[in-house]
């Protein structure tokens, strides 16, 4: 059964950025629908008024196309790393992040009919030794796609990003990071 504190499982799609249906694109469809949307969503994102918000599209982005990931709701999703961050790329031999490096994973979904819809952003942002052993120093932030912030660690509505602290635990060897299928790796 899924967790029915996150909503962005496939199992809650009634929520404000619910699972979406799977559609399986080419690389060319994926980056095309990312284009059409990509402005849409950092629009969307910028509401919130988090800092990161209005550089993260100019950072390095680890994946050669929007690839679908189950863990953030069966959306097509980016992998980007801000300057700090750049180990990111050298994927399982990457190594401890350092602290103010911030990833961002922004997400769209697609439907059987070919819409494009914006899906929430998240972020993980390496914080000071200390700031929160259970998430290994990680602040995780969630925004949805009009700009609310559904929670950050260690801060408003903490509880509702706990989930992303403990899908993160289980990579603790690589510093709570996952990185993508050598398939969408650029």
């Amino acid at each position: 059964m899924a967790n029915p504190c996150n909503p962005c499982g496939a199992c809650n799609p009634c929520g404000p950025c619910g699972a979406a249906d799977e559609v399986e694109l080419s690389a060319a469809q994926a980056n095309a629908a990312y284009a059409c949307i990509k402005g849409s969503l950092k629009a969307g994102y910028a509401k919130s008024g988090n800092q990161w918000v209005t550089a993260y599209q100019s950072w390095t982005n680890y994946a050669a196309m929007p690839y679908v990931s189950d863990t953030h709701g069966g959306r097509f999703v980016n992998n980007y790393a801000n300057a700090r961050g750049s180990n990111y790329g050298l994927f399982e031999n990457a190594g401890p992040s350092p602290e103010g490096t911030v990833l961002a994973k922004d997400s769209f979904s697609v439907k059987p009919n070919g819409k494009v819809g914006a899906g929430p952003l998240f972020l993980m942002e390496k914080m000071a030794a200390g700031f929160n052993a259970e998430s290994h120093d990680w602040r995780y932030t969630l925004i949805l796609p009009n700009g609310k912030i559904l929670g950050t660690t260690g801060g408003k509505n903490s509880a509702k990003v706990g989930f992303c602290i403990e899908c993160h635990a289980v990579a603790e060897e690589q510093d709570s990071r996952f990185f993508l299928d050598e398939d969408y790796r650029k």
